[in-house]
């Protein structure tokens, strides 16, 4: 029997012929990265193993982007923390403010993963660089401590379920759609442990951005992993921002899958994930007259530059309803510049809308748009859970940059056909 795409990595990285689902293999890692939530566990479990050192400075990435800018004493010996830990460990790839971004924008954007990489993280989110054909996985502290410290990682081999894409997406219809879209029909177990794999000539109509936010939210449905296909699109992002060597891997024609789900791109509605899952989904036809309070475009599921023009294409020459608060963060600095450069940021401002640093704060309700009792926000992150936000009494709705964008100017969830007639 043949092997998956993923499957095929990790046989690669662990030294074996083959591997099958179910295996326990030891893997060797292209990439270990951490956050300013987990890197200062890691840290500790790193200290008890004793080597001293990192099994590889260039192979590891630390982004404070959580807590940052700090918002409080804790946040910021956090960060105090993993800034002497990379500096002592002489880390080259150590991104905070001024550099920084949210980590899974940056990584890519830095060159830092490529196709065939095999990469861990202890960010539950590490699964957005499946988008560039690499096996991409979030881990513990424990695991990326030992990770650092060997450059190995054990794995139990997924097995897979192939969403084979065909047609072509309707006038703002998203990769976030996509997503939002199969999770609604499979649940947030629907691909427990299992490698999403998407393929299909569908593929080739999305962009790497819609590939970065579906395989980012691969994890909402219980996914180990997701990953694409490396096409022309996928060598063409890379060579555009990484010197390094890649390697294309292609499932076998007799590769096992446990189903096999089609998905016509050009029946998509722009889609909504009511409070609390993101599986709990509906179209933009269905949702009915839901008031907000806030709008947050953003964070490492929809902060990229086309996030940014989608938005601003239905804010242009309009103003964010009165009682609604906007909040938008492009994911990192080079994103918030071209932005900047496009008049995008002066499209935002001018609409009422408030630009951030780039910055994880809102997502997780750390800070910068945290939602008081009762509050219902449309949001661009992944995750709605009871409390998400902010508190546990407030609600979140999951959405595209175009429908929040939309719904910041009408003041309730609506269809940015509704909006920019």
């Amino acid at each position: 029997m043949g092997m998956t795409m993923t499957q095929k990595i990790l046989a690669c990285h662990a030294g074996e012929d083959s591997v099958k689902a179910g295996q326990l293999i030891k893997a060797k890692l292209d990439l270990v990265l951490g956050n300013d939530i987990t890197t200062p566990v890691a840290i500790n479990e790193f200290n008890k193993i004793g080597v001293g050192r990192v099994f590889d400075r260039g192979k590891i990435a630390i982004v404070p982007d959580h807590f940052t800018p700090n918002k409080d004493i804790k946040s910021a010996q956090q960060c105090k923390c993993v800034r002497k830990f990379a500096r002592n460990m002489k880390i080259e790839n150590y991104f905070e403010i001024g550099q920084m971004g949210i980590e899974h924008a940056l990584i890519p954007e830095k060159g830092l993963a490529v196709c065939g990489d095999a990469i861990i993280g202890a960010d539950s989110h590490t699964c957005t660089y499946g988008a560039l054909g690499a096996f991409a996985t979030g881990v513990g502290s424990t695991d990326m401590a030992a990770g650092m410290a060997k450059g190995e990682a054990w794995f139990k081999v997924p097995g897979a379920i192939r969403f084979v894409l065909y047609g072509k997406l309707p006038e703002w219809v998203s990769g976030k759609d996509v997503i939002l879209h199969i999770i609604g029909m499979i649940g947030v177990d629907g691909a427990l442990y299992k490698s999403m794999e998407f393929t299909g000539r569908g593929v080739g109509e999305l962009s790497m951005d819609d590939r970065f936010t579906i395989s980012n939210m691969a994890i909402e449905a219980g996914a180990k992993n997701g990953i694409f296909p490396v096409d022309d699109r996928t060598i063409d992002y890379v060579g555009k921002h990484s010197k390094r060597k890649y390697s294309i891997y292609e499932a076998d024609r007799d590769a096992e899958y446990e189903k096999s789900v089609d998905i016509d791109l050009s029946n998509i509605r722009p889609t909504v994930a009511f409070p609390h899952s993101p599986e709990n989904t509906r179209t933009i036809d269905e949702v009915g007259n839901i008031k907000i309070d806030q709008v947050v475009i953003g964070s490492c599921t929809n902060g990229r530059i086309s996030d940014l023009r989608s938005a601003a294409s239905v804010l242009k020459g309009r103003k964010v309803n009165k009682n609604v608060r906007a909040i938008i963060f492009p994911a990192t600095q080079r994103i918030y510049l071209q932005a900047l450069r496009e008049g995008i940021i002066e499209t935002f401002i001018e609409s009422g809308a408030v630009v951030s640093t780039p910055t994880c704060g809102p997502c997780l309700g750390g800070h910068m748009g945290i939602l008081a009792e009762g509050e219902r926000a449309v949001s661009t992150t992944n995750r709605n859970f009871v409390g998400r936000m902010g508190h546990v009494k407030s609600e979140v709705y999951l959405a595209s940059p175009a429908v929040a964008a939309a719904s910041a100017v009408t003041g309730r969830i609506s269809s940015p056909e509704e909006v920019v007639k």
